[in-house]
C-alpha cells in the first residue's frame, strides 16, 4: 500500500497540487489524503470506501486507475490472505452477536406482520351460525304451523 501511496504522492506533487487542493477537489479531509499517500490502511473503517478514494485520486491524478486498482486488489489480497482463521471465525462471532442484540429497524411506512388472531373468525362464525338457527326456526315454525299465526291476526281484528 505505501507504494501505491508513493505514487499517488510523487504525481500529485509533480503536477504541482497541495494536500489541501486535491482533498478540496475530490470532497475529502486532509487527513485522508495523508493517509492514503503514507499507506495508511488501518485509519480506514470500510475498505471499499478506501478503494473508491483511491480511485478517484488516480483519476484526478491523470494516473492508470485500473492498474493502481489491480495494485490495490493484489495488496489487500496479500495482507487479508495473512489473517488467521481463529482470528476470522472471532470476528464472525462478534459480528453476529450484534445481530442478535440489534433491534429491526421499520420504515413508518411499512406495516409490521403481526400474528393473525383466530378470535374474530371464531366469533364472526358463531354470529352467522346464531343467525342461520334463528332463521332456520322462523322459517319451521311458520311452516309447522301456517295457521296459528293467521288465527291471532283474526282475534286481533274482532276485537
Amino acid at each position: 500500500m505505501k507504494e501505491i501511496g508513493e505514487e499517488l504522492k510523487a504525481a500529485r506533487e509533480e503536477h504541482g497540487v497541495s494536500v489541501e487542493e486535491a482533498a478540496e477537489d475530490l470532497n475529502l479531509r486532509v487527513s485522508q489524503i495523508e493517509n492514503i499517500e503514507q499507506g495508511n490502511l488501518k485509519v480506514f473503517k470500510d475498505v471499499f470506501y478506501l478503494k473508491c478514494f483511491i480511485r478517484d485520486y488516480a483519476k484526478y491524478l491523470g494516473l492508470d486507475e485500473e492498474r493502481i486498482m489491480d495494485e490495490f486488489n493484489e495488496f489487500f489480497f496479500e495482507e487479508t490472505s495473512k489473517i488467521p482463521i481463529k482470528e476470522i471465525e472471532r470476528a464472525s462471532k462478534e459480528k453476529q452477536k450484534e445481530k442478535m442484540g440489534e433491534k429491526k429497524v421499520v420504515s413508518p411506512y411499512t406495516v409490521e406482520e403481526r400474528p393473525k388472531s383466530k378470535l374474530i373468525p371464531i366469533i364472526v362464525s358463531l354470529i352467522i351460525a346464531l343467525l342461520l338457527v334463528l332463521i332456520g326456526y322462523i322459517v319451521v315454525t311458520e311452516y309447522i304451523n301456517p295457521d296459528k299465526n293467521e288465527n291471532s291476526e283474526i282475534t286481533y281484528l274482532e276485537n
